[in-house]
């Protein structure tokens, strides 16, 4: 088992040990938590591809000194000219999932970027865009390794996304899927990302860039236009908080699936305590995992358009009536609908103990798969989770949020112990944060033990269609009999299977050590001094 990574000066932790050593450096030489994910979160963007984008959407969490955090929201909305009528009158009776038209909603990942340096201000973060940006630009130009899994991705989805333009241009040079180790490289891409550290990432909506990016979506034959681009902001929020017996738990608001993630910690909380890793242990999260997907897909959206207040939800009540209809012993029959996703988790604690949780999606892998020709730019399809029917909860409309299945978590323990912790893999997201969470927080595992734990996962991700409980092999057998035995309808996947997501977490302690721990699952490291 690998250890959990300690140091006492800072620590970041990413699924790409490259953006993990961007972050590094930036802490190294005298930069927050804050500029630290703003140099990681780019430079993932570059040597991870496949899974985030400029064109894609963030969400953060933000704490300092122990305090509630604070939230940033820099999801796109869907453009002006997005409206049922556009889809229907080319004959979808659904969003496609790929192609210019699947590009449907502004990025909103530049913006948060942004938004978090001006808070950054207040920490007295001084350190210009071009320094931030050294590690994503040299990247990008000079080219990155592929990894397994951008080989692997690219392979599989080729045939879906090659006739996308410019995807084959980008990421099939030569005509084909790069392989393991070869030098990838984004030289157009390079540019676009000089030019904000010189311009200033508002030109990414308000300046030349947004000029040249909202000509090229529109010859693409996507919706989106410059009134779209200039009108967004992203915006700072409150998060959802759930207080449980150690710690209280922050998560993101809708349209985030984060009001899931809080209620199925409370859910489980208020269950007879379980051994660990055992068929109740098992039972009891996916159980307490359904009852909050209900909640979550019959009334998380856009908050403009919410009837109810999610917080009610999480109450002491509300999570206890949902407790007490669990069968400890039977499995609620499943499925139900079920969302895909692609994404980064990275995490940052600097030396004075300021922390950030950050997640970066293009949504499926490869997004939308439609690369801007001069700017370089990978669009997100999130705006594929919208219905085109009027009635449905996520209605397509014009400046309307997307639902989205990203988002990242922070606990802060009594003890005064901060832990930023969070996952890719769409469905599973919320499903992996309570295995991490419990397993550290209530049973006491180390933290890399419970990042490299056996995981399962109810539901779909990375699109596939499938919504079975999938189990990792590493599970024991009697377990894996007793869960079939109870109703769940159990699958077996490979030991360390990507489809489970790329976890981390980190934790700060009291007295100054912090702790790391990222997935053997993925391609990253927790990387401190």
């Amino acid at each position: 088992m690998v250890q959990t990574a300690r140091s006492t000066r800072g620590m970041v932790v990413a699924p790409h040990h490259l953006a993990a050593q961007a972050g590094l450096s930036v802490l190294r030489e005298g930069g927050n938590a804050i500029e630290a994910m703003v140099a990681a979160a780019a430079t993932i963007a570059v040597v991870y591809p496949h899974m985030n984008a400029l064109g894609g959407d963030n969400f953060w969490l933000i704490g300092a000194g122990g305090q509630p955090p604070v939230g940033i929201d820099a999801c796109g909305a869907a453009a002006g000219l997005a409206r049922p009528e556009l889809y229907r009158a080319q004959g979808h009776e659904a969003i496609p999932g790929r192609g210019p038209l699947a590009a449907l909603t502004v990025a909103g990942a530049v913006s948060g970027w942004r938004e978090a340096l001006r808070l950054s201000l207040e920490w007295e973060g001084r350190l210009p865009l071009a320094r931030l940006f050294e590690d994503a630009i040299h990247y990008a130009r000079h080219g990155v390794p592929v990894t397994r899994t951008q080989a692997g991705n690219t392979q599989a989805k080729r045939g879906e996304l090659e006739a996308v333009p410019g995807f084959a241009d980008v990421f099939l040079p030569e005509g084909d899927a790069p392989p393991v180790g070869a030098l990838f490289r984004q030289p157009k891409l390079a540019e676009t990302l000089a030019r904000l550290a010189e311009a200033g990432l508002d030109d990414f909506y308000r300046g030349d860039l947004a000029r040249l990016m909202a000509s090229e979506l529109e010859a693409a034959g996507a919706p989106i236009r410059l009134a779209d681009l200039e009108a967004h902001e992203a915006r700072r929020v409150a998060p959802l908080a759930i207080q449980l017996a150690d710690a209280r738990v922050f998560n993101m608001p809708p349209p985030t699936q984060g009001l899931a993630s809080l209620m199925i910690l409370g859910i489980f909380e208020r269950l007879d305590r379980p051994e660990p890793e055992s068929f109740a242990y098992v039972h009891g999260l996916v159980e307490a995992a359904k009852r909050a997907f209900l909640v979550r897909d019959a009334h998380v959206t856009d908050p403009a358009h919410m009837t109810v207040d999610p917080n009610a939800f999480l109450t002491a009540a509300a999570l206890a009536e949902r407790a007490r209809h669990i069968d400890p012993k039977r499995a609620l029959p499943w499925p139900q609908p079920a969302a895909a996703g692609d994404t980064v988790w990275l995490g940052a604690v600097d030396g004075a103990g300021r922390a950030v949780s950050f997640i970066q999606s293009v949504y499926w892998e490869f997004g939308s798969g439609l690369v801007l020709p001069r700017s370089g730019v990978l669009w997100q399809n999130r705006g594929t989770s919208f219905a085109l029917d009027a009635a449905h909860p996520n209605a397509l409309a014009p400046g309307r949020k997307p639902f989205h299945t990203i988002q990242p978590a922070m606990a802060l323990f009594a003890d005064g112990r901060v832990m930023p912790y969070g996952t890719m893999g769409g469905e599973g997201q919320p499903q992996t944060q309570s295995m991490l969470y419990t397993r550290y927080a209530l049973y006491g595992q180390g933290l890399q033990e419970a990042v490299s734990a056996p995981r399962w996962l109810l539901g779909r991700t990375w699109g596939a269609d499938v919504t079975t409980l999938r189990l990792e092999s590493r599970f024991p057998a009697a377990l894996v009999t007793a869960l079939g035995a109870a109703g769940h309808d159990v699958e077996l996947t490979g030991p360390m299977d990507e489809v489970m997501g790329h976890a981390g977490a980190l934790v700060r302690h009291a007295d100054g050590t912090i702790e790391g721990a990222s997935d053997p699952r993925s391609d990253g490291v927790a990387a401190g001094f």
